[in-house]
């Protein structure tokens, strides 16, 4: 129990990057063609318009690879004290989210580029708090 109160603030932060990134990664798991077919309009006037298909297959990887690390690193700070998975989870998420932001300044789409920051903000604050 003190390993979970010493890392309260990772631990929540993991738990949110594990709800972010899951939701979104199963999301496009069930809606592929949902999601394939919104993403081809939103980048068709753009030079990543041919490699959509390819590119949410990669978000969609990273993503679940994100939410496992996460979940990992809930256990391992609570079970061993133990930082790699916390760290790497908290990294990959802003990785994820710097791909996820690109993608929107490329299809010059602001506003879902300020909400990806917010996302961003809570990403990186995480990585402070466990690495410092």
């Amino acid at each position: 129990m003190d390993n979970f109160t010493t890392h309260i603030v990772s631990i929540t932060i993991l738990l949110f990057l594990i709800i972010t990134f899951l939701q979104s990664g199963i999301d496009k798991i069930f809606d592929w063609k949902g999601n394939l077919g919104w993403l081809k309009g939103h980048f068709e006037a753009t030079f990543m318009g041919n490699m959509v298909p390819l590119l949410l297959a990669v978000i969609l990887i990273i993503e679940v690879v994100t939410a496992l690390c996460c979940a990992m690193g809930i256990y391992h700070l609570i079970a061993d004290n133990h930082t790699f998975y916390a760290v790497s989870g908290m990294f990959l998420g802003c990785l994820t989210l710097l791909m996820l932001l690109f993608g929107q300044r490329v299809a010059k789409d602001y506003q879902g580029a300020l909400t990806i920051t917010c996302y961003f903000i809570v990403a990186v604050f995480g990585l402070y708090v466990i690495t410092r």
